[in-house]
């Protein structure tokens, strides 16, 4: 990657030009700057990114649900940048009292994670839920999420995220790398995956005969050997409506998204190193 001057975008028809206050790292920005992610084309010189924050300050032709001056944020495109041109119907607007900077940690996870309970899972009132890596940015949306449905939920952490537990909203969190703990979590209606490997294919036998496991990293292996189970790897989809429901959420301290470092654009290479060891919470970078 290089820190470079490029040309301000122009917004067209149905676009909004933001000038950014703050880029959300997300793990999709390190597979689009690799080149690995199926069917995302790059036009070199490119700029990644897809979280956005900031204040519009153009619109183009037909935009009429946002103006000049509305604090907004969006899953976007080509966001690690001072301006960001996009569809104005991405973008939903921030709330008066919340930072500017911390609401583009918001927009992907938050979809991310709402979307994998209420479209992939299907959850109904009255069902249980277990979201794995409920201590992440995308576990917690789709804790807050569940509640908002009506679900029982059991956030599922590690042993060293316990003490979090009253942060992530759930009405029960249990440890999934401890045996003991494991081995009594009841069968549930969904399981709500964000975990990889071995860990996710231990959770498909936590799901009811006829339930779901809905992940969003991928079908895990094995889930063939649990035909009862429909099992629904989820890809997320843009949608300001939930990106505004959870920007209330955050704003009003029914929810955390913690944020765990800011860095300037310029130093993007260091804080995406930052950020793929993990364990920080959300990474933010500053124009």
């Amino acid at each position: 990657m290089k820190y470079q001057d490029m040309p301000d975008p122009e917004p067209g028809a149905g676009d909004v030009l933001v000038k950014v206050a703050g880029i959300g790292i997300n793990p999709e920005d390190m597979l689009e700057r690799n080149g690995v992610v199926e069917g995302w084309q790059l036009h070199f010189p490119a700029i990644i990114g897809l979280d956005v924050s900031g204040t519009v300050v153009a619109t183009g032709d037909g935009v009429t649900d946002v103006k000049v001056g509305d604090r907004v944020c969006g899953w976007s495109y080509h966001t690690y940048a001072e301006l960001v041109a996009g569809k104005a119907t991405l973008f939903a607007k921030v709330p008066a009292t919340m930072d500017l900077v911390d609401a583009a940690a918001i927009p992907l996870v938050g979809v991310t994670g709402s979307q994998v309970v209420s479209v992939a899972g299907g959850l109904q009132a009255g069902q249980t839920v277990l979201v794995s890596g409920a201590a992440g940015a995308v576990g917690r949306s789709a804790v807050y999420m569940a509640k908002i449905l009506g679900a029982h939920v059991i956030a599922g952490v590690q042993r060293f995220q316990l003490d979090q537990a009253e942060s992530i909203g759930a009405d029960e969190t249990i440890a999934l790398d401890d045996p003991v703990a494991f081995a009594a979590i009841p069968k549930v209606d969904l399981v709500a995956n964000a975990l990889r490997g071995k860990a996710a294919t231990a959770l498909l036998a936590k799901v009811k005969d006829g339930g779901t496991f809905a992940s969003v990293t991928g079908e895990p292996d094995g889930s063939k050997g649990y035909p009862k189970v429909r099992v629904v790897p989820f890809v997320s989809k843009q949608d300001r409506a939930v990106i505004a429901v959870i920007a209330d959420a955050v704003n009003a301290g029914k929810m955390t998204i913690p944020i765990g470092l800011r860095a300037e654009l310029k130093n993007t290479g260091a804080a995406q190193a930052a950020f793929s060891k993990g364990g920080i919470g959300k990474v933010l970078l500053t124009p």
